[in-house]
């Protein structure tokens, strides 16, 4: 909501507001970050047959890197060729076939478990039907699931079911801080909420990717380049120690 010159994001504990400069000077950062990445024109949402099995691959890829949630992902389904053989293996076996994501007895359990409850509501190892669903609902659903955050429902809901969304990982969360969009230590779950509100939803897909991919090329969380960035003139360089 716009009040007075200011943008307002509601948060459950208190509001963060972004006024109307910083709103302005957001958008032109967006902007240079795609002129330098060209995400945004570059990808587009593509909905998955089953959106399943991109819940599970975003579960393994919590407090991972990207390739050892490849590696992960592989492993559990070459050892296990249906979500159902994964259902009733021993916690252990699964553990085994992903310990290369980390955490693999507590991201196997989280499976075990989400899978029951996917069978329990939907007869199945399926959630198809989730795909003709109202956005509100999705949300609130794969909330529901066992170990499910903001970050993996935002992630299932982009990449797998083609509904906008902001996921806020450790590269966009570092740099909504460091630009001035986020006050240092908001939640992540908070910071899905302002970015959402800078956007307009079909920027979301492309914006977020141009994040990561300025996070990892440039705005390191040790030693940013902040001489080789895009942006520089535009950011307040928020706990950054020069």
């Amino acid at each position: 909501m716009i009040r007075l010159g200011l943008t307002m994001v509601k948060r459950i504990s208190s509001p963060h507001i972004l006024r109307e400069g910083d709103m302005k000077r957001a958008l032109s950062v967006f902007d240079l970050l795609e002129e330098a990445y060209r995400n945004e024109s570059s990808l587009t949402l593509a909905p998955s047959d089953e959106p399943l099995g991109g819940l599970i691959l975003t579960v393994l890829s919590q407090n991972t890197n990207d390739k050892n949630r490849d590696k992960a992902y592989q492993e559990l389904i070459s050892r296990f060729p249906t979500w159902g053989s994964v259902a009733v293996a021993p916690v252990e076996e699964v553990a085994e076939a992903i310990k290369v994501a980390g955490l693999g007895n507590s991201k196997a359990a989280r499976i075990r478990e989400i899978l029951e409850v996917v069978r329990g509501r939907f007869g199945g190892y399926t959630m198809e039907p989730i795909k003709h669903w109202p956005p509100d609902r999705v949300r609130e659903f794969l909330l529901s699931l066992p170990g499910v955050g903001a970050k993996t429902t935002a992630c299932v809901m982009l990449f797998d079911l083609g509904i906008p969304a902001f996921p806020v990982d450790t590269h966009v969360a570092r740099l909504s801080s460091r630009l001035g969009f986020a006050p240092l230590g908001m939640e992540p779950k908070d910071i899905q909420v302002v970015l959402e509100g800078l956007l307009k939803p079909e920027r979301y897909l492309g914006a977020h990717v141009n994040m990561i991919c300025h996070g990892r090329a440039v705005c390191r969380a040790r030693r940013p380049n902040c001489k080789g960035c895009v942006v520089t003139s535009l950011c307040p360089k928020v706990g950054i120690i020069s």
